[in-house]
């Protein structure tokens, strides 16, 4: 048995090393880790290690799934709502601009109708984890290119799973209208299931793991929600990513999506990590080598032609000519769908293995390339908007979908200050690890998330890097000073409130960077003045909201 498991071990061993030195190594050249991984497949292949392959499959299989479970958990009903324009009007023509576009070059090359299609459409996603890293990286979360960019990629994401399905209906014989008429049937099915365990299921039993306050449970949860949704559509004839973005779905709706995505998150990367791998495995360098000109060739063309077809889908969308640019090229990179959609074997028999292997290789070098192309359109946007006298650029005016001040804890401290935000249409987010307050508060009306604040992983599902103020309505000193650094470092321009109960105590939070409020009052009340004022609300206005939320206390205490 031991020997088993030490000849189980091995290969999981070299598999992580040999990650974490590409990985590395890729960012020491200033290269996308997906380089590192690629070329760490490739050289996995080259020494003929067959002994892992079964095994890198399996995981590189399950960080599609995760992935796109993350993606579902970013598939909010307010975040359509509130991008609808761009996620479902410049989604749309981006991916019909770069389809059509990319789709006559591809029958250009003597591909048929079907397949010059399926290639073009393919060709016409960008990678979502790519330009979010990058667009996090420039902090651009909050700007017109950033917001923009990130609602395509939201269509994008269900239109790649939609071709996912389309693409492995392909192995069936069936044609493909009706096989993509079914897959749309079975997809909307789906989701209204989806909707409805999401109410009935789902959200009373995070409510049950909250109550009985296993935080190890939670991990648990997130692997067995994006696991068990996979196999219930795979069970179906559906894809397993489907599934998997469905189990996304369902969870972002409730108050738990925060601390799901920080469980997920390590999961994802490492296992899509593993992924990429893969492509590389699958990558014949013997035959990459004769068709090393078709390779540059195509990633020459996919880059070039989606900066063009980008930024005339952006015109028509009445942006300017610079921001155009800089979104043209921001999103000029192939998708890690289309590494998977190429790799299915309908696919390859559809349009070739040597177009499939061509089409792989170059999308990626266009993914390994993307920093150096995405820096370039922001440089030349720069210098084409030096050359225009525009007074207040309307693209370069952040207009953040990010509620500007974060509360921790709903007590009675924190209702108040949510309460003087609302009165003052001034958005806010909060955060609560008590399941009975998160509960209330929720019936309440409040906009309140379950997790602990203080645990790192959720600072970014949270969206801290966009918040202006974070209020802490029962702070810690010992826990406010060990985190302080690390808050400090990723988010420099976040002013954060603690609540105390007297000037002592007040003084020790101001020496380790911490704005103290000393209560006087009512609970929450002078720290709600505190955060108004820091907003820039007119002084008169917070002092006729204060007196009168003082005459309201003196009325019911009597």
């Amino acid at each position: 048995m031991e020997l088993t498991v030490l000849q189980a071990l091995s290969p999981v061993i070299l598999l992580l090393a040999g990650g974490v030195v590409a990985a590395i190594g890729s960012r020491l050249l200033g290269l996308s880790p997906i380089v590192g991984y690629l070329a760490l497949g490739i050289f996995l292949r080259a020494t003929g290690w067959v002994e892992a392959n079964e095994i890198i499959k399996i995981l590189a299989e399950l960080g599609v799934i995760f992935l796109l479970f993350d993606i579902g958990l970013h598939f909010s009903t307010r975040h359509l709502m509130d991008q609808a324009a761009d996620v479902f009007g410049f989604g749309p023509v981006q991916m019909i601009a770069g389809t059509v576009g990319l789709g006559l070059i591809a029958m250009a090359f003597g591909l048929p109708f079907y397949a010059a299609a399926l290639v073009g459409a393919t060709l016409a996603l960008s990678s979502t984890a790519v330009v979010a890293r990058l667009i996090a990286e420039r902090h651009q979360q909050n700007c017109p290119v950033g917001l923009t960019a990130t609602s395509i990629l939201v269509f994008q994401d269900i239109a790649a799973i939609f071709l996912l399905i389309v693409a492995t209906a392909l192995g069936t014989g069936e044609a493909i209208a009706p096989a993509a008429g079914m897959a749309l049937l079975k997809a909307v099915g789906a989701f209204l299931v989806a909707a409805g365990l999401a109410k009935l299921v789902v959200r009373p039993l995070f409510d049950l793991v909250a109550r009985n306050r296993n935080e190890e449970v939670f991990t648990a949860m997130a692997l067995l929600i994006a696991l068990a949704a996979g196999w219930a559509t795979g069970q179906l004839g559906l894809s397993l990513t489907l599934g998997a973005f469905l189990g996304g779905m369902i969870i972002t709706e409730t108050p738990y999506r925060a601390i799901i995505q920080s469980e997920i998150k390590p999961f994802r990367g490492l296992l899509l990590g593993f992924f990429f791998v893969t492509v590389g495995l699958s990558l014949n360098v013997v035959a990459l080598a004769e068709l090393w000109p078709g390779v540059l060739v195509a990633a020459a063309l996919l880059v070039a032609g989606k900066v063009v077809l980008n930024a005339i889908a952006s015109l028509a969308f009445r942006w300017s000519v610079p921001g155009s640019a800089q979104l043209g090229f921001l999103l000029a990179q192939g998708s890690e769908f289309a590494f998977v959609i190429f790799s299915l074997p309908p696919v390859r028999a559809l349009i070739g293995e040597e177009h499939s292997a061509v089409l792989i290789a170059a999308v990626a070098l266009s993914l390994a390339v993307t920093p150096n192309v995405a820096q370039f359109g922001r440089t030349l946007a720069g210098r084409l908007r030096q050359r225009r006298v525009i007074a207040a650029d309307p693209e370069l005016q952040p207009r953040g979908l990010t509620a500007p001040v974060f509360i921790v804890g709903m007590n009675q401290r924190g209702r108040t200050v949510a309460d003087a935000l609302a009165a003052f249409d001034i958005d806010y987010a909060a955060i609560e690890n008590d399941e009975q307050r998160l509960r209330e508060a929720t019936a309440d009306g409040y906009n309140v998330v379950f997790g602990d604040y203080f645990d790192p992983r959720i600072w970014e599902p949270l969206g801290m890097a966009g918040r202006r103020i974070s209020v802490i309505t029962t702070p810690s000193l010992e826990t406010s000073s060990g985190i302080t650094p690390i808050a400090r470092q990723f988010f420099p321009g976040l002013t954060r409130v603690a609540i105390v109960d007297d000037p002592a105590e007040a003084a020790r939070f101001a020496e380790i960077g911490l704005v103290p409020v000393v209560e006087s009052g009512t609970p929450g009340l002078d720290a709600a003045v505190a955060v108004l004022e820091r907003l820039g609300v007119d002084v008169e206005a917070i002092a006729g909201w204060r007196e009168g939320q003082m005459l309201r206390d003196v009325a019911s205490a009597d």
